[in-house]
């Protein structure tokens, strides 16, 4: 069977630095941080005390009110984005191609909100209590259930949980139902909202969390001194579709979506594996897949978490795979400014690794000072770069040793 070419038609995000692509992406090439103090927990319960948490977000834009009050923030994020995102694309969702439209959204979490909330009412109330919209609004599936039935897409539907691979993972798959011909269209990419009092007290302990107070300062991947990493929330969609119903359709192509790499550590529960061994077994799965040529990838959106074994390993995977080319490439992190968004992390990092191509831009890394021996690639420090890009690669590294990278490239026919 001949593999079927995809593209990106329609985008949508729900970011800690801004509520739509264009905002979001204006922040990101001014190096502006959405990182604040944390309001959704109470930081004088824990060591860290800052987040990036989406600001001034309203759900009835985008969905009933009666509609939202029955989903988590997550699955709030993942419709909003959603909609964006089939709107953008200019796609109309109808009877003629509902069953060959289908939704694949990652999520690494679910709806922790929603559990911590009903355990305490069951706790102090019994379970009697405890909303019978508990289990559908908990479930990390169910932003890709709701985005299927607001939308009316009948065709796969589905959700990848690879920890902080998620919504990479998911744009992955998507891209592979496509191009195998099990769809024509998919609604994809990552949601989470995490910013719970467990969640915080699990990567707390876990000693994972910046304790930098300072919240711009916090994310500083690549830095000699980073500490952790910071958490964020939101969502990230692409609208994948066949280049041949793209060109039918007139639609606007922000880029093609040509490798996908996916593999395993074997190695630890949350440690990645010596040298980013895994990570780099998924950046040649992906370029091999994309059939490009290494040295042609100019630019890397790394998962870059401001973790001192992520980052160092990190870079080793991409000089492993890179060679020499690896010092002519730009990599940036730019968690920097989002913070770290988990299972929605390599989703709305896809989105700015395609308008890195489309705009002729490399998105900086920022809070980037002080050099560190075992990360010496150019992490396009501090300030954006004007720079034509054709082939970009987005990574995204989660916790049970998941590892995937993306390869984009710029469409020219």
């Amino acid at each position: 069977m001949v593999n079927r070419r995809v593209v990106v038609t329609g985008m949508g995000a729900v970011t800690p630095v801004g509520n739509d692509v264009d905002s979001m992406w204006d922040q990101i090439v001014s190096g502006e941080s959405g990182i604040g103090e944390v309001t959704k927990v109470n930081p004088d319960d824990f060591p860290t005390k800052v987040a990036a948490e989406v600001k001034d977000f309203d759900p009835t834009l985008y969905m009933e009110k009666r509609e939202a009050k029955r989903m988590d923030l997550f699955t709030q994020y993942a419709v909003a984005a959603s909609v964006m995102a089939v709107k953008d694309a200019g796609l109309e969702i109808n009877d003629e191609n509902a069953n060959r439209t289908g939704v694949w959204i990652g999520s690494g979490i679910g709806g922790m909100s929603t559990y911590e909330e009903q355990f305490r009412k069951f706790i102090d109330k019994g379970y009697r209590r405890v909303s019978p919209f508990f289990v559908p609004m908990m479930i990390p599936d169910m932003a890709a259930g709701q985005v299927s039935i607001i939308l009316g897409a009948k065709g796969i539907n589905s959700c990848t949980v690879t920890a902080c691979a998620s919504g990479a993972n998911s744009i992955g798959d998507a891209f592979k139902a496509i191009q195998r011909g099990d769809a024509d269209y998919m609604i994809t990419g990552g949601a989470e909202a995490p910013i719970t009092n467990m969640a915080f007290a699990g990567f707390s302990t876990a000693k994972a969390l910046s304790t930098t107070e300072d919240p711009k300062k916090a994310s500083r991947p690549f830095d000699l001194n980073r500490n952790g990493f910071v958490m964020g929330e939101g969502a990230g969609i692409l609208l994948l579709e066949t280049l041949e119903s793209a060109q039918e359709r007139g639609a606007h192509i922000y880029a093609e979506i040509v490798g996908y790499g996916s593999t395993g550590d074997a190695h630890h529960i949350t440690a990645p594996a010596p040298e980013g061994e895994g990570a780099a077994r998924a950046m040649q799965q992906a370029i091999e897949d994309g059939g490009v040529e290494s040295q042609n990838v100019q630019y890397i959106n790394a998962h870059g978490t401001s973790t001192e074994l992520n980052d160092k390993f990190e870079t080793q995977a991409i000089k492993t795979v890179f060679g020499d080319h690896a010092y002519d490439l730009a990599v940036s992190s730019t968690k920097s400014m989002t913070g770290h968004l988990l299972g929605s992390a390599g989703a709305v990092e896809s989105i700015i690794s395609i308008k890195s191509m489309t705009d002729g831009i490399l998105p900086p890394t920022i809070n980037y000072e002080t050099e560190d021996p075992d990360c010496d690639l150019n992490y396009v420090p501090n300030e954006a770069v004007k720079k034509d890009i054709d082939v970009v690669m987005s990574n995204s590294l989660g916790f049970g040793g998941h590892n995937v990278s993306l390869v984009f490239k710029k469409f020219n026919g």
